[in-house]
């Protein structure tokens, strides 16, 4: 790897932690409810694509950094860029029980932290 790709790794793994302020743990037990498998865009009935981006995401924080491949920094880079683009659709007024929260929620951001 050249140092420009070494940088870019880095710039990942560094947005993706300050997208992702949810613990593994935190994460896991919400993509348990109701509610987060109610949230976001589900194709076909089936699983939404945030549920299923959670659960990956629960699987990169809990890996070693020199564990990731190129395939995890692209989701790191999908999800930093879906919780920016997100936040900044915040709604009026009391978020706390909105399907706006609850799908960051899925992406691993809880906006009420």
């Amino acid at each position: 790897m050249t140092g420009g790709a070494d940088e870019d790794r880095e710039d990942a793994v560094r947005d993706f932690h300050d997208a992702v302020n949810m613990t593994a743990s935190e994460l896991e037990e919400w993509l348990a409810t109701d509610e987060s498998r109610h949230a976001g865009q589900h194709k076909g009935g089936g699983e939404s694509t945030g549920h299923a981006s959670g659960r990956r995401i629960v699987e990169l924080l809990r890996s070693r950094r020199g564990d990731l491949d190129a395939d995890d920094e692209r989701h790191m880079r999908k999800v930093s860029g879906y919780v920016r683009r997100h936040l900044a659709q915040r709604p009026s007024g009391d978020v706390t029980a909105t399907t706006w929260r609850y799908s960051l929620m899925n992406w691993g951001h809880d906006p009420q932290k």
